[in-house]
């Protein structure tokens, strides 16, 4: 691999008023490997032929494939010049063909030319840090969102906006009392961590960025995963993982200790703890990998490894010399991600002279261990399974009703949406599925027996999306329960996980090796509907009970997708609701309603959603030391004062200025706390 040293570098850009160059430094140019250009071909022929989205290959493709790689590495529009993007814009209407053909060079070009630009600039502040004086008595501002302004054309444009950039972050130290020398000292570490960390860009980081765009372009959810990305999304999935148990993080060119997992090998041993550095690893008997200086994704990738396989490690724990570390041998076993996991809460409500128990089930994706289930595991982990046991220590705990939270629910395992839904009613259909060729199939329940017959709600936000959809919209239809909280995100596609490594096979393998992988495509087969016929593409569930939307559907959610495919409705599925509850639904929003009337709690939400699309709309921020502060110090007492006005509301004492909260205190949930109270009335209305 080519390198070029940062001062060859800065000779080939010209850049001016520079003069600091890090000994060590350098920047690779990054090129595909045989193995990305197979995968590119490989990609673009399974999206032309499979995709649910028939889009043409043609300029307009390019053209969005151009247009979002770019936006990938330059948003802001800080590091290329004009002429540098002109210059790239001759490339737009090829990268269809150059994707389909493998030829991913003009595109390793662009990103190269950002790598050397990302360096240069970060090395152009710590330049200035020692010599610069700056004066924060100036009426400055930095635009720090410049999505919408042009591309620089002058070197001095790009140097004065820098400049600008460091000022901004030497203010925020001096405002949070740091002196100079120390906020130059604390910048000058900060930025050659960032140049350390830059430094460890591979190939696959600019493949993934490119098919990223490449697919973004098609639909928002036809995704292509690198190795690692990959192996990430499936943990995700199945909420277990086989390893040694802890969690890791990067830090000053070491892999430490974040957290152990209670229960796990690392746990166990006895000899790992919180912020313990690994220096080296060994599989089994055989030698070391020194991985001092590793991305943290490839030393996890040696870590991490087959149940009941051993890994050694040599680490470093805290007041140890580096040059004298332990070696522990730690066989590796099955880690369930409990806190990623299904989880419970009983709420006990007053009304009307009555205690009402009502029983939470917090639900965070819809996942389930394939693997595990597919090799005959009988206790696999999944949603369902994991609901299953959560009920039944409800009904033995005696709740009179169940609200079900799928807020920042992303979906999982359409099949598991399926299941869940069938603890919750009998025999019947839950989803509908069209697929390319038009083809409906009817996702159904066939199992008869009932889990919870009792009142419930489904508790949705605009981060609840696809599996959550389909049970929310599923539970709505039949008028088996209560929908509560705002338009979902409105994903009604479903993709089909393919396992490159097993799809190209031996002749891939025949040309790159064996020892290589190719990653995962998630790809949009089919789209799915409601029992009624109406798509949650786009539009989400609605819910019955509305609360005002904190993000704007403009930003967030399917809506705001350019390249999302469109809403639509389909024939009505064979069902019949189980109950009319329109008028208990009437009763329940005038009670809601006439609640929120004056709520404290219901003002500070619609306050808070007002802030927060001010605080959206600002593109820049001030450089004067004093407007600084004023504006800090007003912010954070309104915030005080906004907060203490919640804490009195609900009989907690205020809290002063600089005190902590009571660690012990947990965190007021008012979605939810109104949620609870929703579903009492509805369990009383009911006993009517």
């Amino acid at each position: 691999m080519k390198l070029f040293s940062i001062t060859s570098v800065l000779a080939i850009l010209s850049l001016t008023a520079f003069s600091y160059c890090a000994p060590d430094t350098t920047i690779k140019v990054l090129h595909p490997d045989e193995k990305q250009i197979e995968v590119s071909r490989q990609v673009a022929s399974l999206i032309a032929n499979y995709n649910y989205k028939k889009v043409p290959i043609g300029d307009s493709l390019s053209r969005l494939i151009f247009d979002n790689y770019l936006k990938s590495l330059d948003d802001n529009r800080v590091y290329f010049f004009e002429k540098e993007v002109i210059e790239f814009k001759e490339n737009r209407d090829l990268m269809d063909d150059q994707m389909v053909m493998g030829d991913l060079e003009p595109a390793y070009h662009m990103f190269n030319v950002y790598l050397e630009r990302y360096v240069n600039r970060i090395q152009f502040m710590i330049a200035q840090l020692p010599t610069i004086p700056f004066d924060f008595t100036k009426n400055e501002s930095l635009v720090y969102n410049r999505e919408k302004l042009p591309f620089m054309q002058t070197q001095a444009e790009m140097d004065a906006y820098w400049l600008q950039r460091l000022k901004y972050d030497l203010l925020n130290l001096k405002l949070a009392g740091t002196d100079e020398v120390k906020s130059k000292e604390t910048l000058k570490k900060r930025y050659e961590n960032l140049l350390s960390q830059i430094a460890k860009i591979e190939s696959y980081d600019v493949f993934q960025s490119l098919m990223t765009a490449y697919t973004e372009s098609i639909d928002p959810h036809t995704n292509y995963f690198n190795p690692n990305n990959a192996a990430k999304f499936n943990i995700d999935m199945a909420r277990s993982l086989e390893g040694i148990g802890a969690t890791l993080k990067f830090e000053n060119d070491f892999v430490m200790v974040a957290a152990v997992v209670p229960g796990g090998p690392a746990d166990k041993s006895g000899q790992i703890a919180i912020d313990d550095k690994f220096v080296a690893v060994a599989q089994g008997d055989g030698e070391f990998v020194d991985i001092v200086g590793w991305r943290l994704d490839n030393a996890i990738q040696l870590i991490r490894g087959a149940k009941g396989t051993t890994v050694r490690l040599k680490i470093v724990s805290k007041g140890q010399d580096i040059a004298s570390p332990k070696i522990i041998s730690i066989v590796r076993e099955k880690i369930v991600l409990q806190d990623q996991s299904v989880k419970k809460e009983i709420k006990t409500i007053q009304s009307n002279g009555k205690e009402i128990k009502i029983g939470i089930i917090d639900i965070p994706a819809f996942y389930a261990d394939f693997k595990a289930y597919q090799a005959g595991d009988l206790n696999y982990k999944s949603t369902t399974r994991d609901v299953k046991l959560i009920i039944d220590s409800l009904k033995a705990a005696k709740v009179e009703a169940i609200v079900v939270d799928l807020r920042s629910n992303g979906g999982g395992s359409l099949m598991e949406a399926i299941d869940l839904t069938g603890l919750f009613l009998k025999q019947g259909p839950v989803v509908q599925v069209r697929d390319t060729k038009n083809k409906i199939e009817v996702g159904e329940d066939d199992d008869p027996s009932i889990l919870w017959d009792g009142p419930m709600a489904v508790l949705i936000d605009r981060f609840s999306a696809s599996a959550s959809e389909i049970f929310a919209a599923a539970i709505q239809d039949y008028g088996r329960g209560i929908i509560i909280g705002t338009q979902s995100f409105g994903k009604g596609t479903v993709q089909n996980s393919i396992d490159l490594d097993q799809m190209m096979g031996e002749g891939a393998s025949k040309v790159i090796g064996n020892t290589n992988k190719f990653g995962q495509i998630n790809l949009t087969i089919a789209k799915f509907y409601r029992i009624n016929g109406s798509s949650t593409q786009h539009k989400g569930v609605s819910p019955d009970i509305a609360f005002p939307m904190v993000f704007a559907a403009d930003k967030y959610g399917e809506s705001a997708e350019p390249a999302a495919l469109p809403w639509d409705e389909i024939k009505r599925s064979n069902y019949k609701t189980l109950a009319n509850i329109a008028p208990i639904k009437r009763v329940l929003i005038e009670k809601h309603d006439k609640r929120m009337k004056g709520n404290k709690d219901f003002e500070h939400l619609l306050a808070d959603i007002k802030e927060l699309k001010l605080r959206d709309a600002e593109t820049s921020a001030t450089l004067n030391e004093m407007v600084a502060k004023k504006e800090r110090d007003e912010k954070e007492a309104e915030s005080l004062a906004r907060d203490n006005e919640k804490r009195i509301a609900r009989g907690l004492a205020p809290i002063k200025k600089g005190d902590p909260k009571p660690k012990a205190e947990k965190a007021f949930d008012f979605m939810l706390e109104e949620s609870c109270i929703i579903v009492s009335d509805f369990v009383q209305a009911i006993q009517k």
